[in-house]
């Protein structure tokens, strides 16, 4: 086990007070998980401040204690380490303590308001497929090679980052690629990784609940780039209005992505259906599995990353084309009886649930209806509540406003904030149905032969939290067995 000093290599302490060579058999930001010899890292969180449980992780055996402010009572035989910051201590600590995973990796993170999941999930199949070992994490599972590790947040803690990289690194991965939260750039969750590269794939309206102004998101996410090294690349899309944006400070090489425009890598649609894209990619016509538009740009971010990371551009394209996309992302389920087609999908930001629904307007064929299933989730931005109402109401047939995961709050008030949005006209073509299963097997029934159900905002997730308690809930589940009752 490495000793405190040699975990600190790349930390500068305001102060110590102890003996920097005492040995350290694991790094913890959750007092839970402290044991006898643990390092401790008291972070600031957004709901609790780590420096309230130092004399609980004393207590439990932890040998160091590393904070931003020292307690008045300091234990005798115990370290304590002063550090300015102590998010990027964790990050930086344990990237010491894993034995500075990501130097035997290739990492490359992705950011952005909506893609994210897909695009590091194709990478991370495109990778495999052409025979190196990879790592991926994101927000649907994490995967060490041909191991599934369940995720349980879009880029998880500083310190299970680095574990799990170790882990990859361990298993022979030479890649990985994760998703970059918003929340994890902020809260210095990445600190101590060194990417290779950097892909933007756009960014809209969410999560001001947390950084308060659209503004400060964009700085948050502009802010991965600019922390790139000379040696990585930054790979954006030119398409997205502040796509250039993220390019501007950064040290990295930077290339760009585009439909519309002159461009690193540039691309056509030529053709898209519920069958597939069929699109020109650096001048080679190839048909994708993938549906919409917004999924040309994900092909498009993956293709570029790949040749970036030098990989061969016919080797790629003929993997990329029989490639399915992440869980939960423009899923697709047909009633056998009716051909009712049902669509389930994650988009739960109003730019997400705009580019889902304009995919389908775009498909559909005349005389076929679409009756969209949506809620907003609790504690989460409010703002977009009635906008997402808005936009459901506005490109669907038929709305059904619903819960979400409520998590603390009363699904009731959710409901009232989204109707708040919507014109007498809207509200005459939406139902209110706070029963999440209920509003899924409505839709199917108010489906006739041929029609499309979307049910939207939950996708790959297999539970509902409520008052706290995650209870199972599959949107995927429901939908087949909506399907299937409708069949008898």
């Amino acid at each position: 086990m490495p000793i405190l000093r040699d975990i600190l290599v790349n930390v500068t302490p305001l102060a110590t007070q102890g003996d920097a060579t005492v040995r350290v058999d694991s790094v913890c930001i959750d007092s839970r998980k402290v044991t006898r010899g643990s390092a401790f890292i008291a972070v600031r969180g957004t709901l609790s401040d780590g420096h309230a449980f130092i004399e609980k992780a004393i207590g439990q055996g932890a040998s160091v204690i590393v904070c931003e402010r020292l307690p008045e009572m300091m234990v005798a035989g115990t370290t304590f380490v002063q550090v300015k910051n102590s998010a990027e201590a964790a990050g930086l600590m344990a990237d010491a303590f894993y034995g500075f995973p990501s130097k035997e990796l290739k990492v490359v993170g992705i950011t952005g308001t909506n893609g994210k999941t897909t695009t590091a999930t194709l990478l991370y199949k495109l990778f495999e497929a052409l025979g190196h070992k990879s790592g991926l994490l994101s927000t649907v599972q994490n995967h060490i090679h041909d191991k599934v590790v369940e995720a349980t947040h879009t880029t998880p803690d500083s310190v299970s980052i680095h574990a799990l990289l170790r882990e990859m690194a361990d298993a022979g991965c030479t890649y990985a690629f994760m998703e970059v939260s918003s929340h994890a750039i902020h809260q210095r969750r990445i600190a101590g990784i060194r990417f290779v590269g950097g892909v933007f794939t756009n960014i809209t309206h969410d999560h001001l609940d947390y950084h308060k102004t659209f503004d400060e998101y964009i700085r948050v996410k502009k802010q991965f780039f600019d922390d790139l090294p000379e040696t990585a690349f930054a790979l954006t899309n030119a398409d997205d209005k502040r796509g250039m944006v993220m390019l501007q400070n950064t040290k990295a090489d930077k290339h760009t992505y585009s439909l519309r425009m002159p461009a690193t890598v540039k691309g056509k649609v030529l053709e898209n259906n519920l069958t597939g894209l069929f699109m020109n990619v650096d001048g080679q016509d190839v048909h994708f599995r993938l549906i919409g538009t917004f999924n040309a740009y994900n092909l498009l971010a993956v293709y570029g990353a790949a040749k970036l990371l030098g990989q061969d551009k016919m080797e790629v394209l003929a993997v990329l084309s029989g490639l399915q996309g992440a869980a939960g992302r423009f899923e697709t389920y047909f009633s056998p009886k009716d051909k009712i087609l049902g669509i389930v999908d994650y988009a739960h930001t109003p730019d997400a649930l705009i580019n889902v629904l304009a995919t389908i307007n775009q498909l559909r064929q005349d005389g076929q209806q679409l009756i969209t299933v949506a809620g907003c989730g609790g504690d989460r931005d409010k703002t977009k509540r009635p906008i997402m109402a808005q936009v459901v109401c506005e490109h669907s047939d038929r709305a059904i406003l619903t819960s979400d995961n409520p998590r603390s709050e009363d699904p009731e008030q959710i409901l009232n904030d989204m109707e708040a949005g919507l014109t007498a006209p809207q509200k005459r073509k939406s139902l209110r149905i706070t029963d999440r299963r209920e509003a899924i097997k409505v839709a199917c029934s108010l489906a006739q032969a041929g029609d499309i159900v979307l049910v939207a905002g939950k996708g790959h997730e297999t539970y509902q939290e409520i008052k706290g308690v995650k209870h199972h809930f599959d949107d995927r589940e429901v939908l087949t067995e909506a399907f299937e009752t409708l069949n008898k």
